[in-house]
């Protein structure tokens, strides 16, 4: 099953002037020793999720959705958990902002204990914060040493990646699917320098997948493609774009940004560059 993650970093360097401190996302690794497993017995499957060994609580959120907050870890990631639920009712309007009202109505969220019990049931290794299935948005416990404007660009990024999961095909450009759920999870900032006409290159799924500076710098082009589409064209033609590259049966991102925006790739590679750089 496809998950998105998100790479944790509260200690990356800024890239320049693009970035408000403490920014999270974009490839950056946690640096931190490893947390310990627990003395409670090795992470089941994770059918394991719904059985009594999992603290769990729920939560009505003000536009009447629920979140069901999972603890595999016990006290130790319960402060965690108490973070996360406060950033709910927010992530959940900036995500029905942009995507509509139209996702999920439940919403579970589970916090690990330990690096081995986060692989186990995410798939991921230490250096993610979290990742996302159709079913649930798992935590690292790495995601307790965030500050909390990190952890709110987190959790807003994961939860649109969680609404978004029923119409964004395994196959769908990572490029978009990552800058969009960034667009939604970072607040804004102004453009970078007149000298960042390098940002206006979309990376590959290699950039995006690669460790350190690289990977910071693939999620930063993929979040600024984004921002430019929704200043030039409109949020709601991201959104258009989105959903015609991204949803089940798409063309190529070629086709679908000609449809949607009404020029080639390149012409708005080239737009998008002078818009860096003015």
């Amino acid at each position: 099953m496809r998950r998105s993650t998100t790479f944790a970093g509260t200690k990356r360097a800024v890239l320049g002037s693009l970035l408000l401190a403490e920014l999270v996302l974009a490839g950056a690794v946690l640096v931190r020793v490893p947390h310990a497993s627990p003395p409670s017995p090795p992470a089941a499957a994770p059918a394991s999720l719904t059985t009594s060994t999992a603290a769990a609580t729920t939560e009505t959120l003000r536009d009447g959705r629920t979140v069901r907050l999972l603890n595999l870890a016990g006290p130790p990631e319960a402060p965690l958990l108490t973070r996360i639920a406060a950033e709910m009712n927010d992530a959940a309007d900036a995500v029905t902002l942009f995507w509509g009202g139209d996702w999920p109505r439940s919403i579970v969220i589970v916090a690990t204990g330990s690096d081995a019990e986060f692989a186990t049931l995410a798939g991921a290794g230490p250096d993610v914060a979290a990742t996302t299935t159709a079913e649930r948005i798992t935590f690292a416990p790495g995601a307790a040493e965030m500050s909390d404007a990190s952890l709110r660009i987190v959790v807003r990024h994961e939860l649109f990646h969680y609404a978004a999961r029923a119409r964004t095909a395994a196959d769908a450009p990572t490029w978009l699917t990552e800058g969009v759920a960034d667009f939604v999870g970072r607040p804004a900032t102004p453009r970078p320098p007149p000298d960042a006409a390098d940002l206006a290159v979309l990376p590959t799924d290699a950039d995006l997948g690669s460790v350190g500076p690289q990977r910071s710098l693939a999620y930063d082009r993929a979040w600024w493609f984004s921002r430019f589409v929704a200043d030039q064209y409109g949020v709601a033609a991201l959104r258009g774009l989105y959903l015609r590259a991204c949803a089940p049966g798409h063309p190529d991102a070629a086709a679908a940004v000609r449809e949607t925006l009404g020029a080639d790739l390149p012409a708005v590679v080239s737009r998008w560059r002078q818009w860096l750089t003015r």
